[in-house]
């Protein structure tokens, strides 16, 4: 008995110790690690048949489509920081997830009760709603991380917590597999948002079991609830106003927005890549779900080995400029070489980084800012401004390709990109270490 007391003894401590992991922290990691999986799962269950819907009209459609996704996420960022403002935070989390579960039944219903009306312009929107869709629910996840867990936590829990929603975006194209045929795609749309409700309870979980931001002998559970009683406030629009005047947030934004240009690069360059393979769309379908689904066995080994300790080792700044040099030689290897082959190794190289490494080290960075703005600042930055980065990145792809310049064109505005985005990077990272000592405040 005492034997099989050690042995059990051991495993927490050997888990502490890969992992970094503290052993009061282990139940908060897994329950929001399950928490990203639904998230997740529920993503990748639909993203496949958003990709091959929105190329029914052309990859050229696709290009306004961002357009008009950018301009829904400008419109909804007020909706949701009065919400913010206005309920406790379980209450807003819930009203998001719940309107999201809510649009799947319409759709479903639509696809079920009415398939005539279904046609290109319900693709469409379909695509941008999806759009949408996809950044709120992640950004309330991390949202909710960054108000949960102190900077230091971030840096060392936050890459081993994704790991939950690379199983997820695994889990969820190979489920896709499975359902599509017995069910039937728009019941798809059903068990995406069981997963969505799914989520929605791993939340309420971590509100009440994880640490909050409280000293190291109160109560965890209390301090947690002392918090969730409290509202916010605020104004709707103070996330909008807090980006323009925080020198740190405008950085951690102007990131992003560079990070999504050139993801938008790589974006329509497989699109265009995968339209010369097939015209049939489930034949584009699968071939886009087989992409995602072995991009993510990258991820899921980075995060597992080298993330937390490229961030505990060499902090935030080096880890976030990974991306950008990544990025830069990839797109050199595809002008030289230009093949298929090479198109997977990029996508797959910046998909893993940017999952595995300058996903949680982007998040962490939200840990140090006042709790008004890592809702609705980060509302902003995550939704607006990740559009807006792929508008830009699709009129200039576009652009370049009616010059003929294509992807000759395309590295020479990669290249300097990249050395401005990694510069950024480090600076966010010593602008982040400084303000670890300091007390959170709304705008700096």
């Amino acid at each position: 008995m005492t034997r099989t007391a050690t042995s059990a003894s051991r495993l927490p401590r050997a888990l502490q110790s890969l992992f970094n992991l503290r052993r009061e922290e282990i139940g908060p990691v897994l329950i929001a690690a399950l928490f990203f999986f639904c998230v997740l799962t529920a993503l990748m269950l639909l993203r496949p048949a958003r990709d091959a819907l929105g190329m029914e009209r052309g990859i050229e459609s696709i290009r306004w489509l961002f357009i008009g996704t950018a301009v829904v996420t400008l419109a909804v960022n007020p909706l949701f920081g009065w919400l913010v403002s206005r309920l406790k935070r379980l209450q807003f989390i819930g009203a998001t997830y719940g309107f999201f579960v809510l649009s799947l039944v319409g759709f479903w219903a639509l696809l079920m009760f009415a398939p005539g009306a279904v046609g290109q312009r319900s693709g469409q929107v379909f695509f941008v709603w999806f759009s949408v869709f996809n950044l709120f629910v992640t950004m309330v996840f991390w949202a909710l991380l960054a108000d949960r867990f102190t900077s230091d936590q971030g840096k060392r829990l936050f890459a081993l917590i994704s790991v939950g929603g690379t199983l997820g975006a695994i889990f969820g194209p190979w489920l896709t597999s499975q359902l599509a045929q017995p069910l039937g795609t728009p019941s798809l749309l059903l068990v995406a948002g069981g997963f969505l409700l799914l989520a929605l309870a791993m939340a309420w979980l971590l509100v009440r079991v994880a640490p909050d931001r409280a000293s190291p002998d109160a109560p965890a559970a209390a301090a947690g609830l002392a918090s969730e009683a409290e509202r916010i406030g605020g104004s709707a629009w103070a996330g909008l106003r807090a980006v323009f005047r925080s020198s740190y947030l405008t950085g951690i934004a102007g990131y992003i927005l560079l990070m999504t240009v050139v993801a938008t690069f790589v974006y329509f360059t497989r699109l265009q890549m995968v339209a010369a393979v097939s015209d049939s769309m489930d034949a584009r379908a699968a071939l886009l779900g087989n992409i995602d689904m072995w991009t993510q066995v990258a991820v899921l080994v980075l995060q597992l080995t080298l993330t937390g300790k490229i961030i505990q080792r060499f902090g935030l700044g080096v880890a976030l400029a990974i991306l950008p040099v990544a990025t830069a030689l990839g797109f050199i290897g595809l002008a030289i070489y230009g093949s298929f082959v090479v198109l997977i190794l990029l996508e797959a190289t910046n998909r893993a980084v940017q999952r595995g490494i300058t996903r949680p080290a982007r998040e962490a960075l939200f840990t140090v800012v006042g709790r008004e703005d890592k809702y609705k600042a980060k509302a902003f930055v995550d939704t607006f401004v990740y559009r807006a980065g792929d508008v830009a990145g699709a009129q200039t792809e576009g652009a370049l390709g009616r010059l003929g310049l294509a992807m000759g064109g395309l590295v020479s505005i990669v290249v300097p990109l990249a050395l401005v985005w990694a510069a950024l990077a480090l600076w966010l990272g010593r602008a982040q270490a400084r303000r670890v000592a300091e007390p959170p405040a709304s705008t700096v």
